[in-house]
C-alpha cells in the first residue's frame, strides 16, 4: 500500500492550464489561439493589399515604362515579359517582408513574444520568471560587474 502512494503524484499541486502541464514559460499563458489565428489572417490580408500588391503593381509599371522609353532593353526572344515579371515578383516579396514588423507588433499586443535579438533578455531560466530581481541585477552588471548594453527592443 505504501508503494502505491509513493508512485502516485497528486494532480492538485499541478497547475490547471488549458494546454496541459508543459507550456512555454516565456509566452503569455492567457493568449488564445483564436486571437492569434485572427491576427495572422489579418496580417496576411493587410500585407497583401497594403504593401505587396501596390509595390508589385508599381514596380511593374516603372519597369514597363523604362522598357518603353528605352532605358531597359527588351529580350529578343521573350520581349519585356521576363523583366516585368521579375519586377512584379520582387515588389511582392519586398512588400510582404516590409510588413513583418507591423505583424510582430500586433502579435505582441496579444502577448506573443517575438523571436530575434533580445528575445531571451528578460527571462530567468533558473526561476522561471521574467521578474527575477537577482537575474535583472546580473543582466545589468554582467558576470564581471561591468554594465552590459541593453538589447534593442
Amino acid at each position: 500500500m505504501s508503494s502505491e502512494n509513493q508512485n502516485y503524484v497528486s494532480t492538485a499541486a499541478q497547475p490547471k492550464t488549458k494546454g496541459g502541464f508543459f507550456q512555454c514559460p516565456i509566452s503569455n499563458l492567457n493568449t488564445r489561439r483564436d486571437d492569434i489565428a485572427e491576427i495572422i489572417k489579418e496580417c496576411k490580408a493587410e500585407s497583401f493589399w497594403y504593401r505587396a500588391l501596390p509595390l508589385s503593381v508599381g514596380s511593374i509599371a516603372v519597369t514597363q515604362g523604362m522598357i518603353t522609353k528605352g532605358i531597359l532593353s527588351r529580350s529578343a526572344r521573350f520581349g519585356s515579359l521576363p523583366k516585368v515579371a521579375l519586377a512584379g515578383v520582387l515588389g511582392f516579396v519586398i512588400g510582404k517582408i516590409s510588413y513583418v514588423p507591423t505583424c510582430r507588433k500586433k502579435l505582441e499586443t496579444v502577448g506573443v513574444q517575438p523571436f530575434g535579438p533580445g528575445y531571451f533578455s528578460g527571462f530567468c531560466p533558473k526561476h522561471s520568471s521574467p521578474d527575477c530581481k537577482e537575474c535583472k541585477e546580473k543582466q545589468k552588471h554582467g558576470s564581471e560587474g561591468q554594465p552590459v548594453p541593453a538589447a534593442s527592443q
